[in-house]
């Protein structure tokens, strides 16, 4: 995907030539198709392309509107005709997408942002006004992140140019780490103190001395959609669900898919058989890629993955995630000069492409991948009856309540009033019910570091309201506040660069999903009840009525196991430990209870080992300024308005 970069220096003094050659340079491997900038007035922005779409071949940015605003846009807009046809104004169906946005900005000024959807990342500089204006789109595919001091305001796609080629030292966020180390940091967070995240659908306006932060677009709580038979709640979801996926196909070159044999991307790659079939792509072409360990005993995917293969008649790229032999897995290539001695921004995951995917990648001539992340949530797939019940609560329907926690009851095989409990536990405070078991903090965090983040530690908890929007509402905003955080820390890829797209997630289907009845996406013999009885037909029966069962995978354990004497070395010197974030001794006991393969929260134990490795790199790098990360400190928090 293209990347931005812009500096706004309040005296008017154009940034030092040396600063803003480096800051290209570290730009390049994410937009290798053009090399584009402004420089006006103390106001320098640079432009990266990175080309998915025919019209994006033909921009120019930054671009220049009528009235003289400097637009950067970085994205896809997926509702082009729509915007055409309201705007007007010379725009023709050839029209680019960052040409549709300035028209739009024209019309509406900053009224312009709800309009848009798509997955993109915007600046607008208005010299005029002497602003600039910054906003991601619903969910926040698309990364942007600024600083600002009393002589300037920056702001990058990426974080490395703020952090690493920044005139200070920037101190660790630990309430950033303590997201990390749960359900993931907030959305303003970024890992270093003084520098912010753009939220999702939000936009920040700054100018000298000033800055706000303000929300543009909420799913409406009040759109509701009731149909009188289940035959018409199907059609219409396969026409959202249908548009989400022919949006995020729209390239002029072959899309690459994840294919993994669930119902959600093997939905997908169905779906877009059938737009490509009829015509009705952008894309010449779908690929696929799956990806199968034959050494791990309860994850057998490729018996579904072939089903699909075997309906669309092409059989996709495979790799094998179990062991291989080393003399034939493709070796990275060093960094590029312009990284080395990179910031990276998660722990764990620098944006390196894997080589099966670059081999993948290059032999196909892919630029976008589509991901299956957002079906479960969703689509039904997490089958708790909780949001439904607290509907029936929160409404006083005590009849229907009474008859549904008898069916949900026999179905789950518990109590009916352990049920009763999980639904009206929702309306108290977290600090008077506490927090399920698997929210709670890992044991072996050390007490005061808890005690300081107690709610990032345990997922940011709410209280479920019982007046004004359904509780079944209030549950998706919150689970897909989840999603967006999650998505907030994935790393932008590289070598090759990438464009990933995620269909569950339109904003239109969201809006669908977010409007009808509960009980259409989970009863109690059926998850995911109206994608499977949408979809007959189009995605394999093997695959719509598959069984679902948990996956827990070996490979983490036996790795720690054939590594045992690199991580008893690293609990004897752990850097998280002196910053008091971890207990070591903990850390060692848990390691001790993988070993003898007991069970363990892995996914924060192999969290917290890769925050490890993260903060030795970036003690190394000496970007940051670990002395102060657990300091008392100040520190500016958005205060999101609307």
């Amino acid at each position: 995907m293209s990347v931005q970069f812009g500096r706004w220096n309040f005296d008017d003094q154009p940034p030092a030539s040396d600063y803003i050659e480096k800051v290209s340079a570290t730009l390049a491997p994410y937009g290798p198709d053009s090399n584009e900038a402004y420089s006006k007035d103390g106001v320098q922005i640079l432009y990266r392309a990175f080309h998915t779409t025919k019209e994006s071949r033909r921009e120019k940015q930054p671009y220049i509107s009528s009235s003289g605003a400097v637009i950067t846009w970085v994205g896809r807009l997926d509702n082009r005709a729509e915007l055409i046809n309201e705007v007007r104004d010379s725009l023709t169906v050839d029209s680019t997408d960052v040409g549709i946005v300035a028209a739009s900005y024209e019309t509406w000024r900053a009224n312009c942002l709800e309009k848009l959807i798509g997955d993109w990342a915007l600046s607008i500089w208005n010299p005029r006004e002497h602003t600039v204006l910054l906003a991601k789109d619903h969910i926040g595919t698309r990364h942007l992140y600024y600083c600002f001091d009393n002589n300037q305001v920056t702001w990058s796609t990426i974080l490395d140019p703020l952090v690493r080629l920044g005139e200070e030292t920037f101190a660790l966020d630990e309430e950033y780490i303590a997201g990390w180390l749960s359900m993931f940091p907030a959305l303003d967070l970024t890992p270093c103190v003084g520098i912010h995240s753009v939220p999702p659908s939000s936009f920040v306006l700054l100018r000298p001395g000033k800055h706000a932060v303000s929300k543009y677009w909420v799913f409406n709580p009040k759109n509701t959609i009731r149909y009188r038979t289940e035959a018409e709640y199907e059609e219409h979801f396969r026409v959202v669900f249908e548009k989400a996926v022919q949006r995020k196909l729209r390239s002029d070159m072959p899309v690459l898919a994840e294919l993994s044999g669930g119902r959600d991307s093997s939905s997908i790659v169905c779906m877009a058989d059938t737009i490509v079939a009829r015509g009705a792509a952008d894309t010449p072409r779908l690929d696929t890629i799956s990806y199968y360990d034959d050494d791990e005993p309860n994850w057998n995917e490729r018996p579904y993955f072939t089903k699909v293969e075997e309906k669309r008649g092409r059989t996709g790229w495979h790799v094998n995630l179990g062991e291989q032999d080393p003399e034939k897995v493709p070796v990275p290539e060093p960094l590029p000069e312009s990284l080395h001695g990179r910031f990276v921004p998660t722990p764990g995951y620098d944006g390196r492409t894997s080589p099966q995917m670059r081999m993948c990648m290059a032999s196909q001539g892919n630029r976008v991948l589509l991901s299956g992340i957002g079906g479960d949530e969703v689509m039904g797939g997490v089958p708790t009856p909780v949001p439904e019940l607290e509907n029936l609560l929160a409404r006083a329907q005590f009849r229907v309540l009474a008859h549904q926690l008898k069916v949900w009851a026999l179905e789950k095989r518990k109590p009916w009033f352990h049920l009763f409990w999980e639904a009206a536990r929702g309306f108290f405070p977290p600090a008077l019910v506490g927090v399920p078991k698997y929210m709670r903090p890992a044991p072996w965090l050390q007490s005061s570091f808890v005690k300081r983040h107690r709610a990032a530690l345990t997922g940011y908890p709410s209280r479920t309201k019982l007046f004004g929007p359904l509780p079944s509402f209030q549950e998706n905003v919150s689970t897909l506040d989840a999603l967006q955080r999650q998505l907030a820390c994935k790393a932008l890829p590289f070598e090759p660069p990438f464009e990933k797209r995620y269909p569950y997630l339109d904003r239109t289907l969201l809006e669908f999903m977010f409007a009808i009845p509960r009980e259409q996406l989970v009863r109690p013999t059926q998850r995911r009840s109206l994608m499977r009885r949408a979809l007959v037909g189009i995605v394999p029966d093997e695959i719509l009525n598959r069984k679902t069962k948990a996956f827990v995978a070996r490979s983490p354990m036996v790795a720690i196991s054939n590594e045992w004497a690199h991580f008893t070395e690293m609990t004897q010197n752990m850097l998280s430990g002196s910053l008091g974030i971890v207990d070591p001794e903990r850390v060692s006991e848990v390691l001790q209870k993988v070993r003898r393969d007991e069970e363990t929260p892995m996914i924060t134990l192999r969290r917290t080992l890769c925050l490890e490795g993260w903060l030795k790199d970036l003690r190394a790098l000496g970007i940051i300024n670990l002395e102060t990360t657990l300091k008392p400190k100040l520190r500016w928090r958005a205060s999101i308005q609307g």
